[in-house]
């Protein structure tokens, strides 16, 4: 007989197999000082390691048909030195050399890619597309579920899932979403988990949960299959219906004991951590954490740093990754005189803070290794336009600073935005170059207009891709700036400029921002 207060919460895939997900560590170390039964089961890394481990050329649910891999040259290398790829990705040697490095990362993922066309979907280490069935369909959802045993991950998760039958039947079983990579692979579990276990109460939550159910009009479209969608934190939910009052202190606790901390793709044990939810901003345009009113909870800067230092050195972690949406100035003082313990990065917004360069010297020599600086443009209207309450001399400032001290940058920058035009690009292309000594890496983004942000009424808006689920809109650009004129600008001018080009050689394949600290620290 399944138990009430048992709770099994799951991590579907596909995501990016490099650190423990942190929503389920969060939860399960509330629910646990709570008094609830929790396991965790991390079937994304679980599942993209079976793929990998698949012998070519065995079928995984069905026959294979990859006609190039035998006579492709990438692939035959690949499929040769997968084992050394793998161990390659776990040793700091591969990564203080870029082109090491990224040759053993593109060619796991040539193995994964491989694995996934057998299957009749598209793999990646980060992404997962399936031709039949779309992550913003409802009908498709559930179609993904009827025939979960047509999912690439089908052999892992089955075996797995009636191993933790076996062991205890849980009451509930919660599926954490926040990418839209993961739905087709949550759906198809619990369609097989429904199947298996007919009156075992399933519940939804994750980021991207969250933000479907802030589309107007929304109601659980999956009644039947999914008894609960939890919207925002979902520990309070969780603990309420497993009869428990929340327990004084609890908040912010993580328990990384339940993974697998050695078999992530990094060369140290990486634990992610977030001292607030929400934004303490919420002022930029067309940002979800305004539009979707959710409340800025930061937990009391000391508390948090206790919390994170006890995480790390509990889990003998190399590297803390800040999962804030911005790690706050008061937060980040914290830090300066009490350091976790472990070298760290994370999110920050551009203050004036940054600009100094006593400030910055303290944070790296509180740990910190790199901070993730969403920039946007280099043109001070489009800045004023979307509310990010910074000049552009504070963040000239800010890169100099943060460049001395020793701290790698990882700047965003958006393109195609309402306010920009072709001259104002130029000038983001003429502000990076005179800054590319400073900056370390570069994310290049095309603007996607959020559906329901409040500035989309104001834009002539038509659909961006079809479906019931569709968080965005394209538009009728106000100033003629569309979106092929963003992408050969973007391929024609910016990327080849040498100074940008060179930058963007650093990036790391597939793994991005996640491994971008180790390819610093492994230099030092």
């Amino acid at each position: 007989m399944p138990d009430k207060k048992s709770i099994l919460l799951i991590h579907p895939p596909l995501a990016k197999p490099c650190e423990p997900p942190p929503g389920i560590a969060r939860l399960a170390g509330v629910l646990k000082a709570g008094g609830v039964d929790c396991r965790i089961y991390d079937a994304n890394l679980e599942g993209i390691s079976a793929l990998l481990g698949q012998p070519v050329g065995e079928p995984i649910h069905g026959p294979i048909h990859v006609p190039d891999y035998k006579t492709d040259t990438w692939s035959k290398r690949a499929l040769k030195n997968l084992e050394e790829n793998l161990r390659a990705l776990s040793s700091w040697q591969t990564y203080a050399s870029v082109d090491r490095y990224k040759r053993a990362v593109m060619d796991v993922g040539r193995v994964l890619h491989i694995a996934g066309q057998a299957a009749g979907v598209n793999l990646s280490l980060s992404d997962y597309a399936d031709p039949l069935f779309s992550p913003v369909r409802v009908n498709d959802l559930l179609g993904a579920a009827e025939h979960f045993e047509k999912n690439p991950f089908y052999g892992s998760f089955k075996n797995r899932l009636n191993a933790l039958f076996l062991e205890s039947e849980p009451g509930i079983i919660g599926f954490s979403v926040n990418f839209m990579s993961q739905a087709l692979c949550a759906f198809a579990m619990a369609g097989f988990v429904r199947s298996r276990l007919p009156a075992v109460q399933i519940i939804f939550g994750g980021g991207l949960v969250t933000s479907w159910m802030h589309i107007p009009g929304f109601e659980n479209p999956f009644k039947g299959l999914v008894d609960d969608l939890v919207c925002g934190p979902g520990e309070d939910f969780l603990l309420n219906i497993c009869g428990e009052d929340k327990k004084s202190g609890s908040a912010g606790m993580y328990d990384f004991s339940p993974f697998e901390m050695d078999q992530y793709l990094s060369p140290a044990r990486v634990i992610p951590f977030s001292t607030s939810r929400g934004c303490y901003w919420r002022k930029c345009a067309f940002c979800p954490e305004k539009y979707e009113h959710s409340r800025y909870q930061p937990l009391n800067a000391g508390h948090a740093v206790e919390l994170v230092t006890a995480a790390a050195k509990e889990a003998r972690a190399g590297l803390i990754h800040f999962t804030d949406n911005a790690l706050s100035p008061k937060f980040l003082r914290h830090a300066i005189s009490h350091p976790p313990g472990a070298s760290w990065y994370g999110f920050a917004r551009i203050t004036p803070h940054l600009a100094d360069p006593d400030f910055a010297n303290a944070l790296k020599q509180s740990g910190c290794v790199m901070l993730k600086l969403g920039v946007e443009s280099g043109d001070q209207r489009v800045l004023d336009a979307l509310d990010k309450g910074v000049d552009l001399q504070t963040i000239s400032a800010a890169l100099q600073s943060l460049k001395q001290a020793g701290i790698a940058t990882y700047v965003y920058l958006l393109f195609g935005t309402p306010a920009e035009d072709a001259a104002r690009a130029e000038r983001t292309l003429s502000f990076t170059k005179q800054h590319a000594s400073d900056i370390d890496f570069l994310n290049l983004a095309i603007f996607n207009l959020p559906a329901y942000s409040r500035e989309a009424e104001a834009l002539d808006t038509t659909e961006f891709y079809s479906g019931d689920l569709s968080l965005y809109k394209d538009f009728i650009h106000p100033k003629g700036w569309t979106r092929d004129k963003v992408r050969r600008f973007l391929a024609k001018s910016f990327k080849k400029e040498p100074a940008v080009s060179a930058i963007l050689a650093n990036d790391p394949p597939f793994f991005t921002s996640n491994h971008a600290p180790f390819l610093v620290m492994a230099k030092h």
